[in-house]
């Protein structure tokens, strides 16, 4: 993310995500799992999407309740479809729900009781209004069951 949408987005995740659940920043989720046995592969075809890629047009379009969280939808048909071609690529290797495409967003509370979840949903839907959200690059972690290790960024800088 840019560094004002990424801000703005992992200060509401340090507020309002359990912190006992919190061991990641802010992100938005293209796919789940990826075997391991192919992080060079897809280090090299994020690389390649980077080098080729503007930063992708993205929107904030609504506040999204989650059930037991919230998180914000993001529109950006240019990072569907670089999903789109990483999805085509790693086709056979994708988990079923890797398989399907993703209602983008980016998560600011989960894994807490309907009733909070209600309550920061009607709050920040109260006062929400669409507005661009800056993607700028392209990362991969490992999860190691707690805090995530970083594998690599790729910033866009194509024209």
């Amino acid at each position: 993310m840019g560094p004002e949408s990424f801000a703005w987005a992992n200060g509401l995740r340090q507020r309002h995500f359990p912190p006992e659940r919190n061991f990641l920043d802010a992100h938005v989720t293209l796919f789940h799992h990826l075997p391991p046995s192919c992080t060079r592969e897809v280090e090299q075809a994020l690389a390649r999407l980077a080098a080729d890629h503007p930063p992708p047009r993205a929107q904030l379009s609504e506040v999204m309740h989650l059930g037991k969280g919230v998180a914000y939808r993001i529109e950006s048909p240019d990072l569907l479809a670089m999903r789109d071609e990483l999805a085509e690529r790693f086709h056979g290797m994708l988990t079923p729900q890797d398989q399907a495409r993703p209602r983008l967003h980016v998560t600011v509370q989960n894994k807490v009781t309907p009733a909070e979840s209600k309550e920061l949903f009607a709050q920040l839907k109260e006062s929400f209004e669409p507005r661009p959200f800056a993607i700028t690059g392209l990362g991969s972690f490992y999860y190691r069951g707690g805090p995530w290790e970083k594998i690599g960024r790729h910033s866009f800088r194509g024209r």
